[in-house]
């Protein structure tokens, strides 16, 4: 397959590196043509990925309709707040058959929406020609080739097939869904619930915390993709729970160590210092998923908690005072 990575970020260039050892045909876009030399000459992306050694013919590109032309698979590697902005840039050179796979987690705060329904809007392509990616994917170790699986959501089962060929390799595993509301809810809510795992663990709080709120984060995110009419058991799996682990329990997960810093007591500013000048996901998601989240009327008070330390000054010790001081209620509650 045809395939080009629009963006060359960390899981960016992870993605066109496994797409690359599947066989495929491979370009990398980037807007800086150092680092598109370096990709498609020096076989790496020190920028993102420092010492992965990338396949030899991984091609970079800079010039965004060369790299569009012909492409059978666009994957959209950018993050979830610009993703509208690229996509009005990309679309007249988007190949009309093409099947768009987003690779971003969030939800867009000035419209509430998906990503997919994002790329819907901006592009007019039909839902059976948009997909995602979701599961407990670290870029780092996945361009290592440790073993990893993944989850390709598209409302038409074909279509996600041909993805997951696509993906396919010895250290790999794609999975097939339909279900692209629970996949991409799944993935907006565990940038905030890692945000908050890693305030714990700054704090110096042990396991037991990060268990309770790694178990109450998911149910926040099952209590939202149930009302936007997500599939239970996919929260239950790879995109779900699957990668709420992953987020919130390594330190290669941007969130958790963001809110690491935020938990030892440094300022945004000093905790995105800390992430090499980049703001996690789940500092902007945590508005948007909370925003949504009120639309409907469902509870998430982690979800509140960590919005309120990002945008409204509260302090982590507080956030901690007024979850604890929550009324007691049964488990269940609010999951039916």
């Amino acid at each position: 397959m045809r395939a080009v990575v629009m963006g060359a970020g960390s899981w960016g260039t992870a993605v066109a590196k496994v797409l690359a050892d599947a066989g495929n045909d491979v370009t990398i876009w980037a807007r800086r043509p150092e680092l598109v030399e370096q990709i498609a000459s020096g076989h790496e992306n020190p920028d993102y990925l420092p010492g992965i050694t990338l396949p030899d013919d991984l091609r970079g590109e800079t010039s965004m309709p060369a790299a569009l032309d012909g492409a059978e698979l666009v994957v959209c590697a950018v993050p979830s707040q610009s993703l509208r902005g690229n996509l009005e840039q990309w679309r007249d050179h988007l190949p009309a058959d093409a099947i768009l796979l987003s690779l971003a987690k969030g939800v867009e705060i000035s419209t509430g929406k998906r990503m997919s329904e994002v790329i819907a809007e901006v592009t007019d392509f039909p839902a059976r020609q948009i997909a995602v990616l979701s599961g407990p994917n670290l870029a780092k170790e996945v361009a290592q080739g440790q073993p990893a699986a993944t989850v390709i959501a598209c409302t038409d089962e074909q279509q996600a097939e041909r993805v997951q060929a696509a993906f396919a390799t010895g250290y790999f595993r794609p999975y097939t869904n339909t279900d692209v509301v629970g996949c991409e809810i799944g993935g907006a809510a565990k940038n905030v619930i890692a945000l908050a795992c890693g305030m714990a663990s700054g704090m110096g709080f042990g396991e037991n915390t990060l268990a309770t709120i790694i178990t109450r984060g998911l149910a926040e995110t099952i209590r939202l993709g149930m009302a936007l009419g997500a599939d239970i058991t996919t929260l239950a799996g790879l995109a779900g729970i699957g990668d709420l682990v992953a987020t919130c329990s390594s330190p290669l997960s941007r969130n958790r160590t963001f809110g690491a810093r935020l938990g030892e007591g440094a300022t945004l500013v000093e905790a995105q210092e800390a992430t090499n000048g980049q703001v996690a996901e789940g500092v902007k998601s945590c508005s948007s998923v909370r925003a949504l989240a009120r639309a409907h009327g469902v509870e998430m008070p982690l979800t509140e908690a960590v919005h309120q330390v990002c945008h409204e000054g509260m302090s982590v010790e507080s956030m901690v005072s007024s979850l604890l001081g929550r009324s007691t209620k049964p488990e269940v509650y609010g999951t039916d």
